[in-house]
């Protein structure tokens, strides 16, 4: 899919029309190296770029937030596109040279609710079905994992992590096997075990958690040396209970009250269990909920205020990734405790339960009491009674413990099975890898006179899991040396996945390309682009760029001071 155009607009007006062609899209920023320093910077190219990826299913909050609308409060940028209800429609085409090519069409709003527009191809998509759409037409694959947002995450380097890192391109929460999986899809193989195996991994974690926090109370040798004991000390009781000798009208009365007692033994294992798993939950509840992040607003504020001086490009807050991270705790928190309601309706059923026996239970002893002295075979059932309880808590506590490792039995086993099938296709892995770094290091090589390579490593033992890595024959890289080398294994990516029949974007959105020396931006802009079937499009500051490029010739869009992005009055 190629990029056909973007339009900024309403009902009524249209704000920008900006059409791509094939090869090199240039979004120029006119502003005077002189000037800039006063106006902050702040004329809307590197917005361009977060808009596309709007489209494609962002939360746009980087579209208030950036730094370049300085001369505008948040608000005042927000308000101009919710007030003016602004839409953004972007249009894909399969092949720019074909007139009749498949075209989506996906057009989003900044509204909310009833008035929110979230559309591809003139349908109104929820947001969870909106990426899978996506995905579907885009990638034609309707798996879950890697997920549409994922698996575009190279296409849009608008974001440090993003600008910085050739194949780290997730947020910083991404597990190995969500790695993974995107490595594995962009080379073409894509596994229908995926997201079965992201969820064995986290259910792992999940039940080692809660075997640490069974080992807290006893270890499982512990409790089955205790029921070893208890069933001793019951047989001892029993035994002695066995060896009263009464009347035969106290025999009946007698034989009601052991039943009671029995039923009373049955309500108080059960209580216990049920305490038991509660308190087991509330306790997770609670060390997640002592994970949740709290700081000092003024204090994060000076933090980034500093930060922002010498880090120019810091584009995430701290409170962005504090509020990230609260968000997955209390999805957790919501999600374990879930099971408390169910639990403690239990709980109050089987007081209430025991409550009534108790009462039967003291009517009849009183019944007994009168009939003639039983203190002593009172005090032995009591015991016995006592000790059916921790009986009953200890054989929970076991229970617990087998059925936690029964599951990670089990789910190991599945993993292995898993694993055993990725191992499988190890050889397509190696051939896929080959034949990609066949134009990465080609590509890499024209631009530093060097070969990169990517690779993927063992397997981590722990995890079980393929990593990849681009290694370089000179060790580090500068900032400048490392974009050139995110730009090759881009532009590579296109070429190799048209040579292998793998569907994929054909446009690449890179932000801050001037870091790259002089002769290697020429080298991309002026020859390997225009080899590879693909669109670059490149938000630049003009006095940047070097001489030798026509900048009119590749020119989508020109902001300047005075004809910023939204031209908001």
């Amino acid at each position: 899919m190629f990029l056909k155009k973007l339009t900024i607009h309403n009902e009524s007006t249209i704000i920008r029309d900006i059409p791509f062609h094939k090869g090199l899209n240039l979004i120029v920023d006119e502003t005077q190296t002189s000037d800039r320093k006063e106006s902050g910077n702040s004329v809307g190219k590197t917005t361009v770029l977060r808009l596309i990826d709007y489209c494609f299913g962002s939360s746009g909050s980087n579209i208030y937030k950036d730094p370049e609308f300085k001369g505008k409060t948040n608000s005042q940028v927000e308000e101009f596109l919710k007030k003016n209800n602004i839409i953004i429609s972007m249009t894909l085409k399969e092949d720019l040279e074909l007139t009749d090519s498949l075209e989506i069409e996906i057009r989003r709003n900044f509204l909310s609710k009833k008035e929110k527009i979230f559309e591809i191809n003139g349908e109104q998509q929820t947001i969870e079905n909106f990426p899978k759409k996506l995905k579907e037409l885009i990638f034609k694959s309707p798996l879950a994992k890697p997920t549409f947002r994922q698996i575009i995450a190279k296409n849009i380097r608008d974001e440090k992590n993003r600008i910085t890192n050739t194949l780290k391109v997730l947020n910083s929460f991404a597990t190995k096997e969500e790695y993974e999986s995107l490595f594995l899809f962009w080379l073409g193989i894509e596994l229908d075990t995926n997201e079965r195996k992201q969820q064995l991994v986290r259910d792992q974690k999940t039940e080692n958690n809660l075997l640490q926090r069974l080992k807290k109370e006893a270890s499982l040798s512990q409790i089955e040396q205790s029921l070893i004991v208890i069933n001793r000390t019951i047989e001892e009781l029993t035994l002695r209970k066995n060896s009263f000798v009464v009347n035969e009208s106290y025999e009946e009365d007698l034989e009601e009250l052991n039943k009671i007692k029995l039923q009373i033994n049955e309500r108080s294992t059960a209580i216990s269990s049920l305490v038991l798993r509660r308190d087991l939950i509330l306790e997770s509840k609670t060390e997640l909920e002592n994970e949740v992040s709290s700081v000092d607003d003024q204090q994060i504020k000076s933090l980034y205020q500093e930060a922002k001086v010498l880090i120019p490009e810091l584009q995430k807050t701290f409170e962005d990734t504090i509020r990230f991270h609260n968000q997955m705790i209390l999805h957790k928190v919501e999600y374990i405790a879930k099971e408390i309601p169910d639990l403690e309706e239990k709980l109050a059923e089987r007081k209430r339960e025991m409550s009534e026996l108790l009462v039967l239970e003291k009517k009849l002893a009183q019944k007994l009491k009168k009939a003639g002295a039983v203190e002593e075979l009172q005090k032995v059932v009591s015991d016995l009674n006592n000790t059916f309880e921790k009986k009953g808590s200890l054989e929970e506590q076991k229970r617990l413990w087998e059925l936690s490792i029964e599951k990670l039995d089990n789910i190991e086993k599945e993993l292995n099975k898993i694993n055993a099938g990725i191992d499988s296709k190890d050889d397509q892995i190696q051939k896929r890898i080959a034949e990609f770094n066949k134009y990465f290091s080609e590509l890499s090589n024209r631009l530093y006179g060097e070969q990169f390579v990517l690779s993927s490593d063992d397997k981590d033992k722990d995890k079980n899991v393929y990593e990849f890595k681009v290694s370089s024959l000179s060790g580090n890289l500068g900032t400048g040396k490392k974009k050139g080398q995110i730009a090759a294994f881009d532009l590579a990516y296109i070429q190799f996945a048209d040579a292998e029949g793998i569907e994929c974007l054909h446009f690449v959105l890179q932000d801050q390309i001037e870091n790259i020396h002089d002769n290697q931006i020429s080298s991309i802009l002026t020859e390997i682009v225009a080899e590879v079937n693909c669109q670059y499009i490149l938000p630049v500051l003009k006095d940047k760029l070097p001489v030798e490029i026509d900048i009119d010739q590749y020119q989508v869009l020109s902001l300047s001071q005075s004809d910023k992005l939204f031209r908001i009055p």
